[in-house]
């Protein structure tokens, strides 16, 4: 039998051929609506409603579920792509994942090798690279290995480089070379005035923070002469010559 009155259509979107009620949804051929008795108004009626656009369908969805082989999982792709790199390539290109997720886990990987790669480059720098001075051992035990020096005797045994000394010195001033700083020193009791020596601060422990006219006692070891004048500035430069001291514990003297 045919539906001669009223009626709801849920396989179809619209009935272009017959009018609609805006209350009730349902479509009919007469004047009224069968269900509530409300005229209907000229918009709603056949031939003036607008076309309804039908929803789109996602692309990667088709609605029926797929599943993936276990050496294709996300999981599976990613443990080997740390452990046996070639065959987590293979793997991620002949995976049926769409290619949006492709570009995003391929960035992701990409990213977190780098950031590998970095981190264990500065740990491997950190392991391999020499400490400018001896901190195996206590100041205590450090003090005893170092020989009281003038400033004029290390000028002459200044390449006698890893030389544990100790010098009483005063500060002219200071600068600050790759992080560092580098005290600009003359023998405190020295004859000869005009010697000078740079004493780079390598502290074990607490930094050192000295100051013009400071008198100190430095425990050091030698390191030849500064070849640092490309990194110094202001008064350093006067300085790049001279012997440098690599000071790995000091203090004031009064």
């Amino acid at each position: 039998m045919g539906r001669n009155l009223g009626y709801f259509d849920s396989d179809e979107l619209d009935r272009p051929e017959l009018n609609k009620c805006p209350d009730c949804e349902c479509y009919f051929a007469t004047e009224a609506c069968p269900l509530c008795g409300k005229l209907c108004p000229e918009e709603m009626r056949a031939g003036n409603r607008a076309k309804v656009k039908p929803p789109k369908k996602r692309k990667n969805s088709s609605g029926r579920v797929q599943f993936v082989e276990w050496y294709h999982s996300w999981w599976f792709i990613l443990v080997m792509m740390y452990f046996m790199p070639i065959v987590g390539i293979v793997l991620f290109f002949t995976s049926p994942h769409s290619k949006k997720s492709k570009i995003i886990a391929a960035s992701v990987v990409v990213g977190v090798y780098a950031l590998l790669f970095v981190l264990g480059s500065g740990l491997l720098m950190g392991l391999f690279e020499k400490p400018l001075v001896n901190d195996k051992i206590s100041r205590t035990e450090y003090v005893v290995l170092c020989e009281p020096m003038t400033v004029e005797e290390y000028h002459r045994d200044a390449y006698n480089t890893g030389n544990y000394v100790m010098l009483e010195l005063m500060v002219e001033g200071t600068v600050e070379v790759d992080g560092r700083a580098l005290y600009l020193c003359r023998g405190r009791a020295d004859s000869n005035q005009n010697l000078k020596i740079l004493v780079m601060d390598c502290s074990v422990g607490k930094k050192t923070n000295y100051l013009h006219g400071d008198a100190i006692r430095v425990y050091g070891e030698c390191s030849g002469i500064a070849e640092v004048a490309d990194g110094m500035i202001g008064d350093a430069e006067a300085y790049a010559d001279d012997p440098l001291l690599y000071m790995a514990y000091s203090e004031l003297i009064e």
